[in-house]
């Protein structure tokens, strides 16, 4: 029989809490402890980490090597590794992360356009992956939006709305016409509904 009442008199183990320069202090130490076959075996983990949980840029995986202390030379030779292998493509990545940030959040092409360029893709590859939405499928979602957006501003006075919604549009980084589209719109539903 366990005697639970024995051990109940201990203290448990607390983590002792660690300050940045602490944690950055042994990063560096680990790092100068790590041989040239460690480093190559660390970098390859942390990218299949990385592509494990979504798709990611060659920008990206340079980043996060970066920061975790690898050498240049091993970081270049893992990217090459990785880009030879086709698990790294800035092709396929700009035109999966368009389609799905567009779907899924209502977001402009120019602003898909700034957070493509954030993840280290090319103007070029940028402008490829944003032809896959046209003029009318961002007007819509311009629409769409406002009017989702409008329905939770029924207890506002018009023009207060009006302000609002118009801001939030153009955070996303909607153009001014697609914008008064979408107002228009969103106030003419709002009128019906009352």
């Amino acid at each position: 029989m366990v005697d639970y009442a024995h051990d109940a008199d201990e203290k448990p183990l607390r983590r002792s809490y660690r300050s940045a320069s602490e944690v950055a202090q042994r990063k560096i130490e680990r790092a100068r402890a790590r041989s040239e076959e460690e480093w190559v075996q660390y970098a390859k983990d942390l990218c299949y980490r990385q592509l494990g949980m979504m798709e990611r840029s060659v920008a990206q995986l340079r980043q996060s090597m970066e920061r975790n202390l690898v050498p240049a030379h091993i970081v270049q030779s893992t990217l090459e590794a990785f880009i030879e292998a086709d698990l790294v493509n800035d092709k396929r990545f700009a035109m999966m992360f368009v389609r799905s940030k567009f779907a899924e959040k209502t977001i402009s092409r120019r602003g898909l356009h700034q957070e493509l360029s954030r993840r280290g893709i090319s103007p070029e590859l940028a402008r490829r992956a944003l032809e896959q939405i046209d003029d009318e499928d961002e007007r819509q979602a311009a629409l769409e939006f406002a009017r989702r957006k409008i329905r939770t501003m029924r207890t506002e006075e018009q023009h207060v709305a009006k302000r609002r919604l118009y801001s939030a549009l153009a955070r996303r980084g909607f153009c001014a016409d697609h914008i008064n589209h979408a107002l228009s719109q969103a106030l003419e539903t709002l009128e019906i509904d009352i």
